[in-house]
């Protein structure tokens, strides 16, 4: 099997989740064994940032790659998106310090990779292969666990404690369902962390319109009121706890679909296609980009 990257250039239009900054991110064809590279044309000298594992820098509410003083955040919805896609080789140059989130899934970024056209390259594709089963356990309650097999399968398992996003586990057999049981699936936020995100210089651009906000935890009217303001919501009823978008679920597993598209974002670090299995408890990038990491260092 051959490399492949997209056959022509796309750009695409957003706000930033973290910054709330207007942001372009330009998708360009690239050379075989070339990777998946950032370029931050925002900065003096345009600097690139391969998109590998070695490069995570941090993992707070999103994946993090820098390198010298220039960083790009949030990549794992792209990434995700190249994966899925068999997308080798790609330069993403963006004149922001994160790329847009659009509407907080990877189906966009999909839909643009498809409509650009994807081309075979005269190299041949390597794969990351398990070879043997590891478990990786953290601190946190998280575990992750890899093992051998022919393709790339993930089962992912989300557990908050939550009265309204209880445990639920949304399963990957087949890369190529990805557009149609993955990519649609949104971001999501508690209303009890937006406080706390935001006094960390957090998603400041987030919304409605690209996440899933789940109130699951009393709170006094003026609170709610004061942070739900933020996200263009007004008139919540503090008695009554649930999702406060008006567009439903795509499924009852969407948050538990999110985190699976995530590591498919994250564990794409390796830096080649994985055929392997992984099974995963209360992931999230911080235990997803460490596992990727310790593959990587393998390879």
């Amino acid at each position: 099997m051959n490399q492949h990257t997209i056959q022509k250039t796309f750009t695409l239009e957003g706000k930033g989740l973290h910054t709330g900054m207007q942001i372009t991110a330009t998708f360009l064809p690239s050379t075989p064994d070339s990777g998946i590279k950032f370029v931050r044309v925002d900065l003096d000298g345009k600097p690139t940032i391969e998109a590998l594992a070695c490069n995570v820098a941090a993992t707070e509410r999103g994946t993090v790659v820098k390198k010298g003083d220039a960083s790009v955040s949030t990549i794992e919805h792209t990434m995700a998106a190249l994966m899925a896609h068999g997308i080798d080789n790609c330069t993403i140059e963006v004149n922001a310090p994160e790329v847009p989130i659009l509407d907080g899934s990877a189906i966009l970024i999909s839909k643009a990779i498809l409509n650009a056209g994807i081309e075979e390259q005269n190299a041949e594709r390597s794969f990351y292969e398990i070879k043997r089963t590891q478990y990786f356990k953290f601190p946190n309650g998280s575990e992750i666990a890899v093992f051998p097999a022919e393709k790339f399968s993930i089962e992912s398992t989300v557990d908050f404690n939550s009265e309204i996003l209880k445990k639920q586990t949304a399963t990957l057999d087949n890369i190529e369902v990805f557009d149609s049981e993955i990519a649609s699936a949104r971001t999501f936020v508690f209303v009890r962390e937006i406080a706390p995100l935001l006094q960390m210089g957090l998603i400041k651009g987030g919304d409605l319109d690209n996440a899933i906000v789940i109130y699951d935890q009393p709170m006094p009217q003026e609170a709610i009121n004061n942070l739900t303001n933020l996200l263009g919501v007004k008139d919540v009823n503090t008695e009554s706890l649930g999702y406060l978008n008006k567009r439903p679920l795509a499924w009852d597993n969407e948050p538990a679909r999110h985190k699976l598209l995530d590591i498919i974002g994250d564990l794409a670090l390796v830096g080649m296609p994985i055929k392997g299995k992984i099974v995963a408890y209360k992931p999230g990038h911080g235990v997803n980009t460490q596992v990727a990491k310790a593959l990587f260092e393998q390879k």
